[in-house]
This record gives C-alpha cells, sequence and structure tokens, in this order.
C-alpha cells in the first residue's frame, strides 16, 4: 500500500473524485485527508451478530439475516415498479423489498445462493418487511466480521453517492495508507497511567472496529486528547496571566470589614459564602492578580460575598466598583449595598445614563478625591471621564452580557489592574465551568440563606386557569403580589404583543378591584422603569410582563409568579423567571402554564422544573437538552470545534484530562522536557489554528 500525505487534497482520494470533492468540500467543510479521518462516526453497528428470521420482534432496528432467496416477483409499472425478494432462513421467511434499479437489482440476484441481508425493519399487512437492504453474497460478505461505523451525512452528499456507507468506503479505502503518518504525541509514562491506546490505532479502530471494546478504546483515547488540548491551552493561560500579571496586594483585614462583619451583617453567613470569601481572601492576599468567578443561584446571597469583598478593598486604601448590564440592577445593587451600609462612614454612589450631569460631576470628583468608596453604575462605568484615585475592586454582575473590550477598559482604571470578582446567577455546568471559564478560579454559592423557604413549582394546563386565578386572589388577599410572565417569540414579535395585552386585559377584567401593572420590550425605558417601580412599592398587586422582568426586579412581597405557554421557555429562563419569587420569609409558588401538545424536551423541560430548585442540577439537563452552544450563546466560539467529545456526557474524561494537564504543567510549565516535545508541537499547531476564545476578563 502506498504512503498518502494527510495534506491530500480531498478530490485526488481513490472514490472521490472532483464532483464529491466539492459536496465534502462545501457541505461538511472537509478539504483533505487529515479533516476526512478526523470526521468521526456518531454510532456503529454490530454485524458481527445474525438474526433468525423468527426471533425478529418490533423493538429491532437494523438487523442482519443469513440466508436464500427463493423466489422474486415484480409488481407496478414505470415510477411506480417495485422488485419483491421471498428470503428464506432455517427458522421462516421475510419479504426484501426495492423500489429504485429494480432492473438492475433483478438481474444481479442469483436465486438459491445464500446472501447477507441487512436492513431496518418495517411491518406491511403485520408481516416483516425489509426495504432497501443491503445484499451481498456472503462468501463475499466484508462487514459480518466487524461494527459498521455510521457517518452523519446530508440529502447534497447522499445524492452525490455520500451516504454514510459512501463515507465508509472511502475512509476505508484511504486509511490502510496513512500507516505511520500519525506520530504519538504523548509520553509512554501517560499513555499507561491514563490507559490510553496510541494515536494511530486509535484513528484506525474508531473507523475500522473489529469489536465493541476496541471501538471504546479508540473513543476514549480521541476524546481525551481533545480535551487535554483544551484545558492545557486555558491552564497555561491562567499561569501565564497569574504570573505575568501582578494584583494590588490586600494584607490586612481592617475596620471596615471587621465593623460590618460584627455589627451590621443582616445575618449569619451560610458555610458556603463562608468558604467564597475564604477563597477570595486568599487570592488578594498573594499578589497576583484575581480573576474570579462566582456562581451562585438566585438569592444565594452573592451580593453580601461582593460586598465584603469591597470592604477588604476599602480597608487597604483602595476604592471599589460594580458593573451591572441594566439601570434596574444597578439601583438594585446600589440600594441593598447603601442599606447594608448606612451606619458606617462609606459613600455609595450610582452613576448610570439617567444620572443627570450635576450629579455627575458631584460623582467625577468624589471618585477622583477618594471621597467616594463605592462606585455602581452601568456601561457609564467605562467612560473615560470616569477616573478613579485608586480602584482596587471591580465587580461585574451577569458577565456574559458585556464583551471582552468592555471588561478590558475597566483594567485601565489604574495603573495595576484591580481584582476581578464576576458574578452570575445562570448556573453554568461544571463541564462548560471548566472549558469556558478555564482561565477563571470558580467559586460556587451552593446553599441558601436561612429563613429562604423553597418555591412550590407545579405544572397547570390551560383547562386549570379559573382555579389558579383562584389562587392568585387568594394569594393577594393575604397581602401578596403577583407575576404573570408571557413568553417573547422572536420570529412573532406582533404576536407576542397581542398575548400579553390580550392577556392582561382578561386580567383586568377577572380581578377589577386590584391594580394591575404592564411591561414589555416595545415601552420606553422610563414608561418600564415608573410601571417596575409601582410594583416594587406595591402600588400594583399584579405585574404582567414579558421577560424583560428575568433579571433585576427584587420585590421580596411578591409570592406568585405564573408563567404563561411555558413549554416555550427554555430551562434556563424558567428557573431564572422562578427566582424573581420566594426573595421573602414566606412560601412562594411559580405555576408552569402549558397547552396539552408537548414535545419531548418541552415535557422534559417542565418536569425538571417541578422536581427540582438546584439551578445547577436544571443547568446539567439543560446541557444535555441543547448542549453547549445554545447554553451560553457561543455557536461561534472555537470551543465548540470539538469532533469527538461531548461536553454534556464526558465530564469524567474532562476532569482527568485537566487533572493530567495541571500534572504536566506544574512538573514541565514551558515543555521543554524531551518527553512532551509532542505536546508541545501539537500544542503550537492548535494555538495557531484557534482563536483566543480563552480571554475572559
Amino acid at each position: 500500500m502506498n504512503r498518502v500525505d494527510l495534506n491530500t487534497p480531498i478530490e485526488y482520494l481513490k472514490g472521490v473524485g472532483p464532483k464529491r470533492g466539492e459536496a465534502l468540500r462545501k457541505e461538511l467543510q472537509i478539504t483533505n485527508l487529515k479533516e476526512l479521518l478526523d470526521y468521526f462516526p456518531f454510532r456503529y453497528v454490530d454485524r458481527t451478530q445474525f438474526a433468525t428470521i423468527r426471533s425478529l420482534h418490533d423493538g429491532l432496528d437494523s438487523v442482519q439475516l443469513r440466508g436464500k432467496i427463493r423466489s422474486m416477483s415484480e409488481a407496478g409499472k414505470g415510477r411506480g415498479k417495485r422488485l419483491k425478494a421471498l428470503f428464506e432462513d432455517d427458522s421462516g421467511t421475510i419479504d426484501l423489498v426495492w423500489f429504485k434499479g429494480v432492473s438492475w437489482i433483478k438481474s444481479s440476484i442469483q436465486i438459491g445462493q445464500e446472501y447477507v441481508a441487512f436492513g431496518k425493519l418495517s411491518r406491511f399487512k403485520g408481516r416483516f418487511t425489509m426495504a432497501h437492504p443491503e445484499l451481498e453474497p456472503f462468501q463475499n460478505q466484508t462487514n459480518h466480521n466487524k461494527l459498521q461505523p455510521v457517518y452523519h451525512s446530508t440529502e447534497k452528499l447522499t445524492n452525490s453517492g455520500l451516504n454514510s456507507k459512501g463515507i465508509e468506503k472511502i475512509i476505508s479505502a484511504s486509511i490502510q495508507g496513512v500507516k505511520g503518518n500519525f506520530p504519538e504525541i504523548f509520553p509512554g509514562d501517560l499513555l499507561q497511567n491514563v490507559r490510553l491506546m496510541n494515536k494511530e490505532a486509535a484513528y484506525f479502530h474508531i473507523h475500522c472496529a473489529t469489536d465493541d471494546n476496541l471501538s471504546k478504546q479508540a473513543i476514549f483515547r480521541l476524546k481525551f486528547e481533545e480535551l487535554f488540548f483544551l484545558q492545557l491551552l486555558l491552564i497555561r493561560h491562567k499561569m501565564i496571566s497569574s504570573t505575568k500579571m501582578k494584583g494590588h496586594l490586600f494584607f490586612k483585614v481592617g475596620d471596615q470589614f471587621n465593623t460590618f462583619f460584627s455589627e451590621h451583617l443582616p445575618f449569619e453567613l451560610t458555610g458556603a459564602q463562608k468558604r467564597v470569601l475564604k477563597e477570595i481572601r486568599r487570592d488578594m492576599g498573594s499578589g497576583a492578580h484575581m480573576n474570579r468567578l462566582l456562581q451562585g443561584d438566585v438569592g444565594s446571597g452573592k451580593t453580601l460575598v461582593a460586598l465584603l469583598t469591597m470592604l477588604l478593598g476599602l480597608d487597604n486604601g483602595f476604592q471599589a466598583g460594580i458593573m451591572a448590564p441594566t439601570e434596574i440592577l444597578a439601583t438594585q445593587h446600589f440600594e441593598t449595598i447603601q442599606n447594608f451600609v448606612k451606619d458606617m462612614p462609606i459613600k455609595v454612589g450610582l452613576l448610570t445614563g439617567s444620572t443627570k450631569k450635576k450629579d455627575r460631576t458631584v460623582i467625577h470628583e468624589a471618585l477622583k478625591d477618594g471621597s467616594m468608596h463605592i462606585l455602581i453604575g452601568t456601561h457609564a462605568l467605562l467612560e473615560d471621564v470616569v477616573e478613579f484615585q485608586n480602584l482596587g475592586v471591580v465587580v461585574i454582575d451577569e458577565q456574559h452580557r458585556f464583551g471582552v473590550a468592555q471588561r478590558a477598559r475597566l483594567w485601565k482604571k489604574n495603573t495595576v489592574p484591580p481584582h476581578v470578582l464576576v458574578m452570575t446567577a445562570t448556573p453554568i455546568p461544571r463541564t462548560l465551568a471548566m472549558t469556558f471559564y478555564g482561565d477563571l478560579d470558580v467559586s460556587v454559592i451552593d446553599e441558601l440563606p436561612p429563613g429562604r423557604k423553597p418555591i412550590r413549582t407545579s405544572h397547570k394546563f390551560d383547562k386549570s386557569r379559573l382555579e389558579v386565578f383562584g389562587f392568585m386572589d387568594q394569594q393577594i388577599q393575604k397581602g401578596h403580589q403577583v407575576y404573570v410572565v408571557y413568553p417573547l417569540i422572536e420570529e412573532s414579535e406582533t404576536l407576542d404583543y397581542k398575548d400579553l395585552t390580550d392577556g392582561y386585559e382578561s386580567i383586568v377584567r377577572r380581578f377589577p378591584n386590584y391594580q394591575v401593572s404592564i411591561v414589555h420590550g416595545q415601552m420606553k425605558s422610563e414608561d418600564k422603569d415608573f410601571e417596575m417601580k409601582r410594583f416594587a412599592e406595591g402600588k400594583t398587586q399584579i405585574m404582567v410582563a414579558t421577560t424583560v422582568i428575568e433579571v433585576g426586579v427584587n420585590v421580596p412581597n411578591a409570592s406568585v409568579m405564573v408563567i404563561e405557554s411555558a413549554e416555550k421557555f427554555g430551562l434556563a429562563q424558567l428557573h431564572q423567571l422562578r427566582g424573581r419569587v420566594g426573595r421573602g420569609a414566606d412560601q412562594s409558588y411559580c405555576i408552569l402554564m402549558s397547552g396539552y401538545k408537548l414535545s419531548q424536551d418541552g415535557r422534559k423541560r417542565l418536569e425538571t422544573m417541578v422536581e427540582t430548585n438546584d439551578g445547577f442540577q436544571i443547568a446539567e439537563v439543560d446541557l444535555k437538552l441543547r448542549g453547549p452552544g445554545d447554553i451560553l450563546g457561543t455557536q461561534q466560539s472555537g470551543i465548540l470545534d470539538l469532533k469527538v467529545a461531548d461536553l454534556a456526557r464526558d465530564g469524567q474524561i474532562l476532569q482527568l484530562a485537566r487533572n493530567t494537564a495541571m500534572d504536566i504543567l506544574k512538573q514541565d510549565p514551558n515543555l521543554r522536557k524531551p518527553q512532551h516535545e509532542g505536546i508541545k508541537r501539537e500544542l503550537l499547531e492548535l494555538s495557531r489554528n484557534r482563536p483566543n476564545w480563552s480571554r475572559i476578563g
């Protein structure tokens, strides 16, 4: 067999040619042999097993039979012509049927010869049939001793003769010629310790496995390698940042922190909050720049941890800032923090797009002379005119709403970049946190403050609307308030608007004695703020809204969240909306309304919401249902170039790959040892070809 170069253009491979080559380039972005071999099968069909006709049952998908053709018959004319063959083994008979290529197939079949038939089962008039089976004489059969790989194809590829079987033939014809073209990149001790198949064998057995065990070993090897380099890139980036980027040294815990902790803390910190604070204090006392992600469900006490972090900065002679994505959220942080420190000598400011010019001037001067200690705001914090005397800590809330360039501008507010604490109430599954935020240290607040009651969630069909209205009435009579949320479907904003206004009118009719607010995305921001303020002050009892209230409204008195057409929402959004209630000491409720027609995924989402309040558990289910790209809105990210690994299901391999990468970098940070030459070479190649998606802070 002649050796084939991995860079050979796709059209020059045996069985491809210009037409198929063009189809592969356009449909799968495969341009050469290496990219073809990196196009892995997504499942296998076991061709080592033969079924008997008597053992067939409805639960089977594709089956392989060994027997003889006893007779053939044709029916129909022209395009409606079909060929039927009676196939027999020792246990019974089955009909094989073809609707295309009838004349050619008929001429190639010999009655009485032994064949292997492979295909999907179906039933016709109570009898099993197999349409368009693969049929080969038993003595010529090449597949019956192996697992047959199944590849994703497209309509255009299939029309070019490149269905799964066609792709398999090309790969099978090419792979023998690349022996010796896959030098091993991992050292021998790593292969042994992690029990990895060598690279060349992995490529061969993922495409041409002769048994299930070999295919599993090949898949494990290739998944591990992919995730190993993903983590290696992130960890190296983090190591370089921490050694090259010095941070402010917060060496003391002083009066502000201690006074607040001993005299003004509204409730005792949870174990999770204490653990996270220890991690933050360790970072800030190390002399290196802190870049930490703080995850915690809605209401878990992230703001309190952020305030204590900022007080550490104040005690060490620095100022602090919080940047939030919306005015509502910034104002909420301002009111919360102002209330926390109202009896302390700490000056807190609020800067948003609505701040009046004369107030801005006062804030700017107070920041410059150091008399303002904490500034809370929106994108307005990024303006060049906003100059701190000595900014030491920055808290960024819901960081995915800000671009990298915007965050980087905050760093320039001091000669030594301030410590950064990134907060999110969107729980991120561990595998995604390790991958998307692998160059940040991750802290998690995974328990709610004492006294908070879990929200009771129920799913009701539309026929129960009167019952739900009655429940809303009971809760309002107890002095509580209610949200009613309608979905926003981008394709049809006018339809949403109609749904919302119809819903609003029916609620006004049903509750004539109560005040009802309405908030939606087409309102002017001052009108939205006015309505939200009325609700927050208790002047209206019911808030009818679209998802604009998803983030940033804190009304502890609201105890009921009704979500209309709940099946149209994603899990993360449902969880965020539910988090708008349950903020006070009273029992809160979330009612998911839906129609009867539910997709399998829609039903799973609603069941998950009813079963658990745990945001991380919900995020794991969401990851399995939607995949990583949709969850973080990162379809364009280089992270999703994964060819074989699956972040939703390969958490254990990811952890193993991460630990292995960390061990190697601890003993050989610059990969200079001879045994790491292959890893270094591969890393350089990947660094050249991938976008720098790992920069977060």
